[in-house]
């Protein structure tokens, strides 16, 4: 039967929804997306023309939450097994970004009634993500890598706030007094971080609370401030190294943030992906056997070049005005809290590296 090698999709009596994706279903989706093809109750929002894709798949085996394939080394599809009807940052803002030229180019968002199964983008040939081309970063003390990447998450942010069909008035100001839910979160964030953080850490932590939260004090006295539609989790592992050379992947939001406001300062990306390089720098110690001292040392380095290539340009486009720096580093401190529930709730061993990061600031 045509489309019958589709995914399946089954709900629970509780509304939960499974993906099951057996071999060879990519190809054939892939093939019906061609012909303009997808089957009751499947539908797809094309966001650029398919391009002829050769025969052949193969699984990204490192994709730990989701299913990617790589088929004909032309796409990836990216399918999510535990699908949401849950409205999905994604295909919105990878439609917004059309003419955004460092990023794979999306082809195509999948849907099974209202829920996101799958995205269709251009495979990268020999791209790496920052947890592995990173790492060798830190592992050599090199940080020529620092200014590139600061310039590409600027180009990104000016992308964002740039007009489009998508959203046409892409620039907020915040709100009188909204800075508040910004420290709510942040202090919601570090009481979690506290609870969940057990053991000879959590002793540490919660000796060094009074200091965490005064750290987060500017967030009650921010003044307005523009607000984008953010990445919402860049970290260097969503930065592909590829042949041709950087690009930001997976628009998927922050997983361990519900019902956040897709409008937010440019300064909580830019604080994501400056905490990830010290991340980095922590997976080469624990890793590699980097020296502790050296490394951090590299991390310092290459947050400062970063930042200074992304304010830089930002500064030369006209926007400096997209960055309030008053909100980096208690943006900083809130993402470790959030690295320690991502942790506690999904990965307990990553803990080395928020905890790594927080000794350092805090030895």
């Amino acid at each position: 039967m045509e489309g019958s090698r589709w995914p399946r999709v089954t709900e629970e009596p509780d509304g939960v929804l499974t993906l099951e994706i057996g071999d060879g279903v990519t190809g054939c989706v892939l093939r019906d997306l061609a012909r303009g093809f997808a089957p009751p109750p499947f539908s797809v929002r094309a966001l650029r023309p398919l391009p002829p894709v050769p025969p052949g798949e193969r699984p990204i085996t490192v994709d730990q939450t989701n299913q990617s394939v790589i088929a004909g080394d032309t796409v990836v599809v990216k399918w999510f097994p535990r699908p949401s009807r849950a409205p999905h940052p994604a295909p919105g803002l990878l439609a917004h970004l059309a003419g955004f030229g460092r990023m794979a180019t999306p082809y195509a968002a999948v849907y099974w009634e209202d829920a996101l199964v799958a995205l269709v983008t251009a495979y990268l040939p020999e791209a790496r993500d920052g947890w592995e081309w990173c790492v060798d970063e830190a592992e050599a003390g090199r940080t020529g890598f620092a200014a590139e990447v600061g310039a590409l998450a600027a180009e990104l942010h000016l992308a964002m706030a740039t007009p489009s069909a998508v959203f046409p008035d892409p620039v907020r100001l915040s709100p009188p007094g909204g800075e508040g839910a910004w420290r709510t979160r942040a202090e919601e964030a570090l009481r979690e971080a506290l609870a969940l953080t057990d053991g000879a850490d959590g002793a540490w932590l919660a000796g060094r609370a009074e200091a965490l939260r005064r750290e987060l004090e500017p967030l009650a006295r921010v003044p307005a401030t523009p607000l984008i539609r953010v990445h919402g989790d860049l970290h260097v592992g969503q930065i592909l190294r590829w042949r041709d050379g950087y690009a930001v992947v997976d628009f998927d939001g922050n997983p361990t943030v519900a019902d956040a406001d897709p409008y937010q300062p440019a300064a909580r990306d830019l604080a994501q992906l400056t905490t990830s390089v010290d991340h980095a720098g922590q997976v080469a110690v624990r890793r590699r056997s980097a020296d502790p001292d050296a490394t951090a040392a590299w991390a310092d380095a290459a947050r400062r070049d970063l930042t200074a290539a992304y304010t830089r340009t930002l500064a030369r486009a006209g926007r400096a005005d997209l960055l309030d720096r008053s909100l980096l580093r208690p943006f900083e401190v809130e993402q470790e809290c959030r690295e320690l529930i991502y942790a506690a709730r999904h990965l307990p061993r990553w803990r080395y590296a928020p905890m790594g990061v927080l000794r350092t600031w805090y030895a």
